[in-house]
């Protein structure tokens, strides 16, 4: 079978069986198509300047663990990491569907990882953060609303912008959420976030019925055209505001999702309870909050404790 092939295939096995969104299906799309673009510049086996397509037996490990140390240098560690586990989920259902006999990348080492601890903001950030869109503007409960369901949620950029009209539940105060894998849950959301998005709908009504929306199936939040916002508008919202509160840039959608699960595991919230909340599928996946609610109780630990000095 040729690369091109097996990789249609892979992602045929993405939509129709691990029901992935477009967004997750975007960027396994542009790392294979990074290792395959490296794979015909370079030859399977280094003969440079094959013309064509590769059968899948050509490609070796050999091939992998070069194509893994051309992204050094120019990439961080973590993103290598993830173009990798690309690549490895491509062979491993590959290998799995008997396509291949021999799994080349499972002699590849990913490279060693630093402990990651989430950026995230603290209580009186956030709050200055909500104070700053302009409550007389349609944009700007547009984006309180945003900054408040986000901090409220913790909710993916990707999730909020699936987000419908129908998917609140204002007298259960339950937000309905189409995650990973077309996997949906219930989150609970705040009454701050919930005024801030009946003031947003109020005031966009009017909008709404012109360009022909209204109804409970709607997109909840719109650009100025009537469509649906996207993860990347939403990204940039969320930088505008954190630049012009002066908070640091690196404040994300992610960041706020971030900081939804350290301030509830600062509340005394259970590891379990922030994982449902969260939608991760595994516990360590969420632990990594700890080392920063950690940090937080050893101050409280310090100050208080007769004994601690």
């Amino acid at each position: 079978m040729l690369l091109k092939e097996a990789i249609a295939l892979f992602f045929r096995y993405l939509k129709d069986e691990k029901g992935y969104s477009e967004h997750t299906m975007r960027s396994y799309r542009i790392d294979l198509n990074q290792f395959s673009s490296f794979l015909r510049c370079e030859g399977a086996g280094f003969q440079r300047g094959k013309q064509g397509d590769f059968s899948m037996e050509e490609i070796h490990s050999a091939a992998i663990k070069k194509y893994v140390g051309s992204l050094y240098g120019n990439l961080k560690r973590s993103t290598i990491a993830r173009k990798l586990s690309a690549v490895r989920s491509f062979f491993v259902f590959l290998e799995k569907e008997g396509l291949i006999t021999v799994n080349p990348a499972v002699a590849v080492q990913s490279p060693k990882l630093g402990k990651y601890i989430p950026n995230h903001l603290p209580v009186d950030d956030v709050f200055r953060l909500m104070d700053l869109p302009d409550r007389e503007d349609p944009l700007g409960l547009r984006d309180l609303a945003i900054l408040e369901v986000l901090y409220s949620c913790g909710i993916r950029a990707a999730e909020l912008a699936g987000m419908n009209v129908s998917s609140i539940d204002a007298d259960q105060r339950l937000v309905k959420v189409a995650g990973k894998g077309g996997k949906d849950r219930l989150v609970p959301i705040g009454r701050q976030a919930l005024r801030a998005v009946d003031a947003y709908l109020s005031a966009t009504g009017e909008v709404r019925k012109k360009i022909a929306l209204g109804g409970r199936g709607d997109p909840l939040f719109i650009n100025f055209r009537g469509g649906r916002l996207t993860t990347r508008s939403i990204g940039r919202i969320v930088k505008r505001y954190a630049k012009s509160g002066g908070l640091t840039e690196d404040i994300s959608p992610h960041s706020m999702r971030h900081t939804f699960a350290t301030h509830l595991l600062d509340g005394g919230a259970d590891l379990r309870s922030v994982q449902e909340l969260l939608g991760h599928k595994s516990l360590a996946t969420t632990q990594k909050y700890t080392h920063v609610s950690l940090k937080r109780l050893m101050e409280v630990y310090d100050k208080a404790h007769p004994r601690s000095g």
